[in-house]
């Protein structure tokens, strides 16, 4: 069984989601039941995926929880750009956010080439 929290993606997403949490929490209220229970859902599920890959028995099964942290994370992207153009994060937020999650998506890909050469 492999330990998620010695993965810097993890370590990285996980990180994603406390700014993300801190961010939103400054979002117009009516917006809570909306794109920020969508956006907080969506960058949480990129380290729980991660995490529940790594208690996979086969490298098959971690992969593939690998493409769901993917995907999760090209949903929180698309989030991003929507607050972004909505006016909910301000620029300088939104470039960091926009590179760190970039970042993430790298990592999570390296790491599912490296695991599908075994």
């Amino acid at each position: 069984m492999r330990d998620f929290r010695k993965y810097e993606v993890w370590q990285l997403s996980h990180q994603l989601v406390l700014e993300i949490y801190t961010i939103s929490k400054l979002f117009p209220k009516e917006e809570q039941f909306t794109i920020t229970s969508q956006l907080r859902r969506a960058c949480t599920s990129i380290p729980t995926n991660i995490s529940e890959g790594c208690g996979r028995a086969s490298d098959k099964e971690f992969n593939h929880f690998l493409n769901i942290a993917l995907g999760s994370a090209c949903e929180t992207e698309y989030l991003l750009m929507l607050c972004q153009d909505l006016n909910l994060i301000n620029e300088t937020d939104s470039v960091q956010l926009f590179e760190k999650i970039n970042h993430i998506k790298s990592k999570i890909y390296k790491l599912k080439q490296k695991i599908n050469l075994h």
